[in-house]
């Protein structure tokens, strides 16, 4: 462990210009908590670390009590800094069993079918994954439950960050889909942390520098629809009300231009929609598009960077398809452009990632 006297200050530069919701305290104190027993465990006391992140003693101590997102932030930015692990972010996301998502992930365990309960997982997932977009893309055989950051945060908070999400999440479609596709990974966009090997045998694939966040699973879809053995309609009735009750009172949610927008840039035959169009398909103008954008620190084209980022890999999974015509689907019209830019996610070029993954066995 990292001695808490010696270690550089906390930089606070990430939280300059962070929207007003972050500071509400309204969020559950449950990942902040899976995150200080996981530092415990390894040698880093609870309040040394909230001490460390200048945040109150008692600030973890109700087990029903609400932080805000950016106290979260603080608490894992502390962590990172003064522990030794550098896979906390994995440890604490296996603390987090469905359960431990309060009225949600009785919710979910409740529901008739994987499928229904994947659908009240988008519905609700404000409730406990703010800080970060779910978006369900269900094609072919592929199901990918993909993880869009909503704030700008330094790539390491956010590598940190991720595991965990992810690693909870992986529990919870264990326990709604007993019957798992043939294919099941996680990918992330970070580098493999030095101390990942421990957690390997626990997890599906891991696969690391990756354009996207999410859940992948590639097979027969057939066990979605399958009846769940722990569903239950009275169950699920107060589990939904809990559920309402909870987002009520949460009030601002996430922006539903920003979610309606990343949904509709979806790659057709045509490429990706423009802004206009994309206007267009939100009853607006395209002056006011922008200006929504702007409101939240955003943009099109950054918008249409993380589409890009999405979808590369898809396209690159495809052996067939050349990296020029790859380019030219995601609208580079240089190559060596698209090239630049694959290299910037995932520190790879595009025919390096291929082959890397070519070299590794399928699960």
């Amino acid at each position: 462990m990292a001695d808490a006297g010696d270690a550089p200050a906390e930089r606070d530069d990430w939280r300059t210009g962070l929207p007003a919701w972050t500071a509400a305290r309204n969020q559950p104190s449950t990942y902040s908590r899976a995150f200080t027993e996981a530092a415990a465990a390894h040698g880093l006391p609870r309040a040394t670390v909230l001490a460390r992140a200048g945040l109150p003693a008692d600030l973890l101590e109700d087990p029903a009590g609400r932080v805000s997102f950016v106290e979260i932030l603080q608490v894992l930015a502390t962590v990172q800094a003064l522990a030794d692990d550098d896979a906390l972010g994995f440890e604490s996301g296996v603390r987090l069993p469905l359960t431990a998502h309060g009225s949600l992930g009785y919710a979910l365990m409740c529901a008739p079918t994987p499928r229904q309960a994947l659908g009240i997982l988008q519905r609700f997932w404000h409730l406990r994954g703010r800080g970060m977009v779910l978006q369900v893309h269900d094609v072919g055989d592929m199901l990918f439950l993909e993880l869009l950051p909503e704030l700008t945060l330094p790539n390491a908070l956010r590598d940190f960050l991720l595991p965990s999400i992810l690693t909870s999440m992986w529990q919870g479609v264990r326990f709604v889909i007993p019957a798992l596709p043939a294919q099941a990974e996680i990918w992330l966009p970070g580098a493999e942390p030095r101390s990942f090997a421990r957690y390997r045998e626990r997890l599906p694939t891991v696969r690391f520098g990756m354009p996207a966040a999410g859940i992948r699973l590639v097979g027969d879809k057939a066990p979605l629809d399958t009846p769940l053995p722990t569903a239950n309609p009275e169950g699920l009735v107060q589990a939904l009300a809990a559920c309402e009750r909870e987002s009520a009172l949460l009030g601002d949610v996430v922006d539903p231009v920003l979610a309606r927008s990343r949904a509709l840039l979806q790659l057709g035959a045509a490429g990706f929609p423009g802004p206009e169009a994309i206007a267009e398909m939100l009853h607006m103008t395209p002056r006011t598009f922008r200006r929504r954008l702007q409101e939240l620190g955003l943009s099109y084209k950054q918008l249409l960077e993380e589409a890009r980022r999405r979808d590369s890999c898809a396209l690159l999974e495809r052996p067939e398809m050349e990296v020029r015509r790859v380019a030219e689907l995601l609208g580079y019209s240089d190559p060596a452009n698209f090239t630049r830019a694959f290299r910037q996610w995932t520190g790879m070029a595009p025919r390096e990632w291929r082959l890397a993954r070519a070299e590794k066995p399928t699960p």
